[in-house]
């Protein structure tokens, strides 16, 4: 499903080459649940970005999906992004002018095919499913962090992706709240099969998941 082939991201920063990402091999199989996990700097969030299709490797091979990326256009990233692709991010990313229902249903709008599921009941389905069904009409300051935290895993679900990337999505919450999370996705990861990558510094929250990936300077390594 995922295939990094020797990737690596380097920035130049004046006269420094920023090294962020360094010759990264790595399979990640259709339904496993891993976690990525590294101290700050480490690498981390670049690889999630270029996994996600947010940003383009500096050398390398990334395939997804059984497509070589680096053969597609920009808009043809842009349709497996938005049809394949869940994003949830610790500062849960929410639009305050919309309600939960409308945050919810934001990535059908950029849908570049007609999708075949009724957008609306399936929104609504999912809150109901993570427990905020009552609360889709709010506005995500009406709502505690574990809700808005769940409004995006209800978003990054819209589209039934294949994929679903979650960076540092317990690190706004407390510990009993980032609990629930955790369990959310395991069970996502359980019954529908979605494939789930967690983006963390924290041990304990790689240790929920079923496969740890470690990384270190912007190299894997076998321990963290």
């Amino acid at each position: 499903m995922i295939e990094l082939k020797k990737v690596s991201k380097h920035y130049t920063l004046g006269e420094e080459e920023v090294k962020a990402v360094s010759d990264i091999s790595l399979t990640i199989k259709e339904g496993e649940y891993a976690s990525i996990l590294g101290t700050s700097g480490s690498g981390k969030s670049t690889l999630m970005h270029i996994i996600g299709l947010l940003d383009q490797a500096t050398s390398g091979s990334v395939k997804l999906f059984n497509q070589n990326i680096e053969k597609l256009k920009d808009n043809e990233i842009s349709t497996i992004r938005n049809e394949n692709i869940g994003f949830i991010f610790q500062s849960y990313n929410l639009i305050p002018k919309l309600t939960v229902m409308e945050n919810v249903l934001l990535p059908t709008i950029y849908a570049k095919h007609k999708l075949d599921y009724d957008v609306q009941k399936r929104a609504q389905e999912l809150l109901e499913r993570i427990g905020i069904g009552h609360r889709a009409d709010f506005h995500p300051n009406k709502i505690s962090g574990g809700q808005q935290q769940r409004a995006a895993i209800a978003r990054a679900l819209i589209m039934k992706p294949k994929l679903i990337l979650a960076d540092e999505p317990t690190g706004n919450l407390d510990t009993k709240t980032g609990d629930e999370i955790l369990d959310l996705l395991e069970e996502l990861n359980d019954d529908l099969g979605v494939t789930i990558i967690i983006v963390t510094h924290e041990k304990e929250v790689a240790d929920r998941t079923k496969r740890q990936i470690y990384i270190r300077d912007g190299e894997l390594v076998k321990k963290y």
